[in-house]
This record gives C-alpha cells, structure tokens and sequence, in this order.
C-alpha cells in the first residue's frame, strides 16, 4: 500500500469525527447494549488469568520435570500477555467495566505483569494515543539507540543489521519494565508532571512503585526460591516468561505503528500537526488479521488498532461490530483505513519497514 499524505480542513476532519461517532453511537443505543465489556469480556479474563496462574501453580506444587516446567513457563508468558491486553489494558483506559472500582481492580494485574498503572497510563493514554507516532513524543517508537523505528531517528551503522536481530531484541520489553523502565519513567514523568488524570504527589508514586516491585519479586522469585527450586532454575524461569510475553507484546505493538502503510509525521515550527487528532490516528495506525477469530480473541482486540485509538473508551469486545462503520466512515471521506488481510503479512510488511529504516537515509 503506498502512504496518503493529504490534509485535510479542520471543518471536514470536524465533520468526519462528529459522522463517525454518531453512527458508533447509535449502533450501541439501537442495540441496547454498553460500551464497557459484558460476559465474553469477563469469560476472556478467566481464561488469560488461568493461562498466567495455573502453570505456576502446578510447577510450585508438583514436581514436574524440567521440559515441562519451561514448558509451562511458556504458557505462563502467553498469560501474561493475554492479561496484559485483553484485561489490564481494558482496565486502565476504563472500558473493562461501567465500574470504576472493577476497571481500578482490573486495571491493578499490571503489577503481577512487572508494571506500573501511573507509568503506563502517562505512557500510553497520554503520550501514544495523544502523540501517535511523533518522534520524541510517543515513547512506543524510541527504543534507543539500538532499534530505528523512526525515518526521523539519527542513523547508526549497525541498523542495517536491525532487520535480523529487532524481533530477538523484542522479548526484552517486559523484563525491562521489571528491572529499569519503571524507575526511569517514574522519576522523567513526575519531573514533567504528566498524569493521566490527578498527578499523583512523587512521595506517593515512589512508595507505590517500590512496594509494587518488592511485592512483584516476591511472587516471581522469592516465593519459588522459599519452595525449594535453585536460583538458577528461578531464574530461567523468569527469564523464559518474560521473554515470551516480551516477544508476543512487541510484536503486536510494532505491527500497529510501524509498517509501511503507516506515517509519522513531525510537527511544523509552531509545533503544529498537519491534520486534527482524529484524521491523525487514521494514518498513523494499521489493522491486521480482520477475520481471524483466534487473533482478535487472544490479543485483545489490539489487531484493531484504528478503532482502538478511535474509541480507546469502548471495550475492545466491542471493535468488531464498530470496524465496519469505521471503515465506511473512513471510506466516505476519502481518508485512509490501513489494513493487513492476515497475521504473517503484516510480520512480513513489519520485517521490510526495519529493512527499509536500516538503510543509510541517503541511500534509502
């Protein structure tokens, strides 16, 4: 697919937007229902929950042997992803449920995943869905030195090589929440006092976030340790799980933002954007795999990412239904709805956007 680069008039991206959700809401008030989850929601939770606690349960309880015990290891980081997107994630953008209590509940399994509900709410709901794919801005295209995910990233000899070793790099992201991350993003968000919502005071955070990691390292470690299981078997363990659900969670991300069909404009001089926040997720996301049950059921509706970032206020339990009216929409107006027919095309398209952001910016 090649890129559309149109702007378009605040009157028209004004009228798109004010189409769109007044079709998305009558579709939920003709048929009667709510724009949280419902039973299906729930239904998923126990399933992701189960895939993320009762391998744990049984290698603590039984002695099982070694293949098996990595084996469930395995299961256990699918789990954790699967918690991640279709319950946690949900929660704390406050369409799990029509309660706050239950979303604040929910939203609260970060911190049996390694995270921080503050630190992915400023990073996620402020900074990407705010600033989708601007460079220094959305924190889900920096990674560093090491992987240029941004035609606007300072080029290094070693990218060329990011097309081989990008996806082995992936099953990093959530141990790094475990270790770093959290503790950097903490002290740069609270210098900035971003908050989603009511800035949290910093002695408050920083209790938070300790009391989180020393709660999350003795589950993980200290508790299988006390068991009877060596460091070193607790310790590939750990590894083993996270980098599954590091693998399974980068992937999902990247093929969402960083593609071909996908663009990442930077503000003008003023700082202004070419087009309003609503056209701007249009070419800024991409979908893959529409018709596959088993994708939309394991991640959490994230394979919609244009009606995510669209409605990040109704439960992803839901993006099925509103798709069609969103790529109608999107269609009348003459704008973009990026698209990838099945899982592995959009890997594929994913694997030649790091070919191409490798390549040294004059040759490429």
């Amino acid at each position: 697919m090649t890129k559309q680069t149109l702007s378009f008039s605040r009157k028209d991206s004004a009228k798109f937007f004010k189409t769109l959700n007044k079709r998305v809401n009558d579709y939920f008030k003709e048929n009667n229902i709510k724009r949280t989850g419902n039973w299906k929601l729930y239904t998923k939770a126990i399933v992701m929950f189960a895939l993320l606690l009762v391998p744990v349960i049984l290698i603590l309880t039984i002695d099982l042997p070694a293949w098996a015990q990595i084996l469930g290891m395995v299961i256990v980081g699918i789990g954790m992803a699967g918690v991640g997107m279709n319950v946690m994630h949900d929660a704390n953008h406050g369409s799990f449920s029509s309660k706050k209590w239950v979303n604040k509940l929910m939203g609260s399994s970060i911190y049996i995943l390694a995270g921080n509900d503050y630190n992915w709410k400023v990073q996620h709901n402020v900074l990407h869905h705010t600033y989708t794919n601007i460079q220094g801005h959305d924190e889900d295209i920096d990674a560093g030195r090491i992987i240029r995910f941004s035609k606007h990233s300072k080029w290094f000899r070693f990218h060329k090589y990011q097309k081989y070793y990008a996806f082995f790099l992936y099953g990093l992201l959530t141990a790094n929440w475990a270790i770093t991350t959290d503790f950097t993003q903490t002290y740069r968000y609270l210098k900035r006092k971003l908050a989603y919502g009511k800035l949290p005071h910093p002695a408050t955070q920083w209790t938070k976030l300790i009391i989180g990691k020393i709660v999350y390292y003795s589950l993980w470690v200290v508790l299988p340790i006390s068991l009877g299981f060596a460091w070193w078997e607790v310790l590939i363990g750990f590894i083993v799980m996270h980098y599954t659900a590091g693998i399974i969670l980068s992937v999902i991300f990247q093929l969402a933002h960083v593609m071909p069909n996908t663009e990442m404009p930077l503000p003008d001089e003023k700082g202004n954007i070419k087009n309003t926040w609503a056209i701007h997720q249009l070419f800024t996301t991409s979908n893959f795999s529409p018709k596959s049950w088993l994708v939309e059921f394991y991640t959490g509706g994230l394979n919609r990412q244009v009606e995510h970032h669209l409605f990040s206020n109704i439960s992803h339990i839901h993006y099925n239904k509103i798709a069609k009216i969103v790529k109608e929409t999107a269609k009348e107006f003459s704008l973009p709805y990026n698209e990838y027919n099945t899982f592995w095309q959009a890997v594929a398209e994913h694997y030649n956007q790091l070919k191409m952001l490798g390549q040294k910016p004059s040759l490429a």
